[in-house]
């Protein structure tokens, strides 16, 4: 399209001022502001600790691809995530005009590498519907976080200012960035045909046809003014949007992209003490987990600063859910406060104070389950679990520990159990009368063996209700034709939540003493029946023989043909499954119970609307039986209705934890006799059909 105004970079200001001295100076300015801005804010990251984060590349990459650039979670809120979709393809879209833009104030020919010719026609086309589109979506967007308000983006008074003045201050500079690169254009669109010379196409329904139309009758003058004005509004506009992003929560607009490439790539596992330091190596460290802002590593900060204060973690956390006093959103914006105050843009670096009591309280990191369900929602990969248990191991180390947890700590230490019971009565669930009449069960302490290992664990061992858990499991190891062994009294905790509560050391104690054990059995296998178990053996314990949940033991069995099932009795009644944490969101087991429930016949099964990757807690996780949390209800209690509301009347769990906690909630909700709940080992046994 031929000029028929005067460009900015030809233009002179009262015919003597070159405009294209501002056009150098505002990008020259705008450009060293920002760089000085991120290297006042990459100092605390210099200064954390280290966090290797550069291996297995390709899948890093395909992270990148599918959760930044594909923004595979944001569509799990339907509306938010379609907008913030269109928002961010528009803004790799329009980065090409925004950069263009900065260069023709300089150069009035600049055309941007490889869009000369019929790409550069197609691509004026896709950027003028994408910032139409844009436009409207961040009009919407204002209307729906200034107006209506989403429960979930609220800042309770001690959590400090409510963000909503800083979403609308960027929205309005994002719908200043489309205006004004759509009224440059559309001016020198007007103007060339108001000379008869020929115009490209501008597309229908779009900004620019808005604004071409409006303009049609202005004076060729007023054009030229709207042209240059409308392109230096835009310039410092673009500058100041990208000076004011590191100021706050939509630094993520630029550090997101890193975070993603970064996230960590295994679930179910918990970073080491110190990255770099062996196990064995503990001994040598002076100090264990976060205590300063500078202990958590450079991954942890750049969360802080990746914090997008969408609200989806801890919309779906339990913890918040049950009004304890955790909410992992302000995990994350507590310690952006604290990096923004202790690392100023300008002066010197604060000196740092304690974390606990200071930035965070005691009873907000011991309210975690370390469930992952914030960390599942996070659209931009920020980790929580790892910096809760590190405060934790700052915690213990400083002798900080909740009293209720002193005495199963200690009992761990001595016996090897929470319950502090003897380490022979381990194996005694197998020597019930009725039971060991039918199945011998192997005894490694006996000098017995087998390629099998059935590793129990302490609460299915000890408690009397979950013993039931030990038994059935054992019976269809049996049915299956699987010989198994179970280690008896050489059995110690398997740890995990030992290790999750910040005990470290109890936990490579126990860690050891289990290893040897498991070594010295020869087993070529382990089964266990407890997700927690699992977990740990799969992912902390280096070294074992392939783990396997009992699901999927009996799923490959009635696949097979070894274990067959008789029809469900009572056809009245609506089973649903509640997916373990450690099972599901851990380590993605959600298919094999459930194809070991539908293995029933006549089995009719429902879905909570919270299930699979989106499970809710039972909140009884490990040591969480014995803490004593400030809560409003249990969270066993919502997870029970959720059950109602999905019409079902038995719960199946696949772990001896959540079956505790849902029993117990069945009788707090006042659901006796309406519900019950009932571990998928107990009802694969009661439908064995007889060989």
């Amino acid at each position: 399209m031929d000029s028929a105004l005067i460009a900015p970079a030809q233009y002179f200001l009262l015919g003597f001022f070159p405009m294209v001295i501002v056009s150098v100076l505002i990008p020259v300015v705008g450009g060293a502001v920002f760089a000085y801005i991120i290297a006042r804010r990459a100092a605390p990251l210099v200064r954390a600790n280290p966090d290797p984060r550069w291996d297995r590349i390709p899948e890093r990459l395909r992270q990148v691809f599918k959760i930044w650039l594909g923004q595979y979670r944001h569509p799990r809120y339907m509306l938010a995530g379609v907008l913030h979709i269109v928002l961010f393809a528009g803004f790799l879209i329009l980065s090409i005009r925004s950069l263009s833009l900065v260069v023709i104030g300089i150069d009035a020919e600049f055309v941007f590498p490889g869009l000369k010719g019929w790409l550069g026609h197609v691509y004026d086309v896709v950027k003028d519907y994408a910032s139409t589109a844009v436009f409207l979506t961040v009009s919407v967007a204002a209307v729906r976080r200034g107006v209506f308000r989403p429960a979930r983006y609220a800042v309770p008074p001690r959590y400090g200012k409510d963000h909503t003045w800083e979403a609308l201050l960027v929205l309005g500079l994002i719908a200043t960035l489309m205006i004004t690169e759509n009224l440059f254009e559309a001016s020198a669109v007007v103007a060339v045909r108001q000379q008869a010379l020929p115009t490209g196409l501008v597309p229908p329904v779009t900004l620019l046809w808005l604004f071409s139309g409006m303009l049609s009758a202005t004076a060729p003058a007023t054009l030229q003014g709207i042209h240059l004005i409308s392109y230096y509004i835009h310039d410092l506009a673009f500058f100041f949007f990208l000076c004011f992003l590191p100021m706050g929560k939509h630094f993520h607009v630029i550090t997101s992209l890193f975070n993603v490439f970064f996230m960590r790539l295994r679930t179910g596992n918990v970073k080491p003490v110190r990255h770099g330091v062996a196990d064995d190596q503990l001994d040598s460290l002076k100090t264990f987990g976060v205590k300063r802002f500078e202990d958590f590593t450079w991954k942890h900060i750049l969360d802080f600063y990746t914090c997008v204060d969408c609200g989806r973690c801890s919309d779906n956390c339990p913890a918040n859910a049950v009004k304890r006093p955790l909410s992992p959103r302000f995990i994350s914006i507590k310690g952006r406060n604290y990096a923004f105050a202790h690392y100023p843009l300008s002066g010197e670096i604060l000196k740092g104070e304690p974390l606990m009591g200071n930035t965070y309280e005691e009873d907000e990191i011991w309210s975690c389950t370390t469930c992952g369900a914030c960390e599942q929602e996070c659209p931009v990969g920020i980790e929580y679990i790892d910096k809760i248990v590190d405060l934790r191991r700052g915690m213990v180390d400083e002798g900080m520990v909740p009293q209720s947890l002193q005495k199963p700590l200690s009992a761990l230490e001595k016996r090897g159990n929470p319950w502090g019971k003897m380490e022979k009565k381990r194996a005694d669930w197998s020597r019930e009368k009725t039971f060991a009449a039918e199945i011998a069960v192997k005894l490694v302490e006996n000098g017995e063996s087998a390629d099998t290992l059935y590793f129990v664990d302490s609460i299915t061992s000890y408690d009397d209700r979950m013993q039931n858990i030990a038994r059935a499991t054992a019976r269809l190891l049996d049915a299956a034709g699987i010989d198994f062994c179970v280690l008896g009294k050489e059995e110690k905790d398997s740890g995990h939540e030992v290790r999750r509560f910040g005990e470290e050391m109890l936990f490579q104690d126990l860690k050891a003493q289990n290893m040897e054990a498991i070594q010295a059995s020869a087993a070529k296998r382990i089964v266990t029946a407890d997700p927690h178990a699992y977990n740990a053996l799969k992912n902390d314990y280096p070294g074992l023989p392939p783990v396997e949940h009992i699901s999927q033991v009996v799923t490959r069995a009635v696949r097979e043909g070894k274990l067959r099932l008789k029809p469900i009795e009572d056809q009245a009644m609506v089973y649903t499954y509640h997916d373990p944490c450690y099972l599901g969101r851990h380590n993605a087991l959600y298919e094999d119970p459930r194809q070991a429930l539908d293995a029933i016949p006549g089995l009719r099964r429902v879905e909570m609307f919270r299930s699979r990757d989106r499970s809710f807690c039972c909140g009884g996780g490990g040591l969480m039986l014995f803490y004593e949390p400030e809560e409003e209800q249990r969270m066993g209690v919502l997870r029970v209705r959720m059950a109602r509301e999905a019409g079902a009347t038995v719960i199946v769990t696949a772990c001896p934890f959540c079956l505790v906690n849902m029993e117990d909630a069945i009788k707090v909700a006042g659901l006796e006799g309406k519900m019950e709940a009932i571990d998928l080992s107990e009802l694969l046994v009661r439908q064995l059909a007889a060989a």
